[in-house]
């Protein structure tokens, strides 16, 4: 069950209600975001998605979801059209993402917060491909919508009005890594660390819901989004998330990493776990193992690689 906390221990907005944030994200509170929300600078995006049934999170956004929040579609509107070579969610190009921004009354200058159901899994998506255009003022609501009904909050099933913006990328292709590259620096003899956002039954090769090959790249190590969320569902806290992190090279920030998962979604939540537990940023590997599975070329492994 999910519970409000007790205080507010996340460096989330820097600056008073109401005054200009210098600093936004990457986690904000039900209690923060029902304060500090302006609609004339806020912008809350409902991300929810089923993989299995990718109707569904629209479905149940027009049953009823945050107030004034848009809806974005993982399939639709966060990706690109799948091909034969890519993973299952590439990239979108930056004008049909951009144009997307404007039509949700996203701009340069917009606060943006983004859910979906707890986990921010799905999420961090948005979160990271703001980012990825140079928007830093974006944060996942803790706990999802799950926390904002358990907090006594309202939804709405009323779709929200709103008024279209000017979206300027401004993209920082060092934060991605392709296949290509990736394969170049496994063999190198600097290779970068290559973590898996995946549940370690997937990683091991046990089970295989999504994909046609189950297994991990060889070399990668497991660690699940899930290890970043406490047992009620919300993050944990930074030290806490350090801790979680501590048995790899990447705390002492001397190694590289790379982040993947089935497809470049959850391992978007790899990327503000490492922000909130003051590691290094790693670069997305975004076709991950749903486009390293399409050429039978490419070796793949099974088991604990420990």
């Amino acid at each position: 069950m999910y519970k409000a906390k007790s205080s507010n221990c996340w460096p989330l907005l820097c600056g008073e209600a109401g005054s200009e944030m210098s600093k936004f994200g990457p986690l904000i509170s039900v209690a923060d975001l029902q304060q500090q929300f302006d609609p004339g600078t806020w912008a809350v995006v409902d991300c929810r998605f089923d993989l299995k049934e990718p109707a569904r999170g629209r479905t149940e956004y027009l049953s009823g979801h945050i107030p004034a929040a848009v809806y974005a579609d993982l399939d639709q509107e966060l990706a690109a059209p799948v091909t034969p070579s890519s993973g299952r969610h590439p990239l979108p190009q930056i004008a049909d993402f951009t144009r997307l921004l404007g039509q949700l009354g996203i701009g340069n200058d917009t606060h943006v917060v983004v859910y979906d159901y707890s986990s921010g899994g799905l999420a961090a998506r948005l979160w990271w491909m703001l980012r990825w255009l140079g928007h830093r003022q974006v944060a996942v609501l803790d706990g999802g919508i799950a926390a904002w009904q358990a907090s006594g909050a309202g939804l709405e099933t009323s779709l929200p009005q709103t008024t279209a913006r000017e979206f300027r990328p401004i993209p920082d292709n060092a934060m991605v890594i392709d296949t290509e590259t990736l394969q170049q620096e496994l063999n190198a003899a600097q290779a970068p660390l290559l973590v898996d956002a995946r549940d370690r039954q997937r990683f091991l090769g046990e089970v295989e819901p999504i994909d046609a090959v189950a297994g991990h790249i060889p070399g990668a190590l497991s660690f699940p989004f899930t290890n970043s969320l406490a047992d009620d569902g919300f993050w944990l806290e930074p030290g806490a998330l350090r801790v979680c992190w501590h048995d790899l090279p990447i705390v002492q920030g001397t190694t590289p990493w790379v982040v993947m998962c089935g497809s470049g979604v959850t391992a978007c939540h790899l990327v503000i776990s490492a922000e909130l537990a003051g590691l290094p940023e790693p670069r997305l590997y975004v076709g991950s193992w749903s486009e390293w599975i399409r050429d039978e070329r490419r070796p793949v492994a099974t088991g604990d690689p420990t």
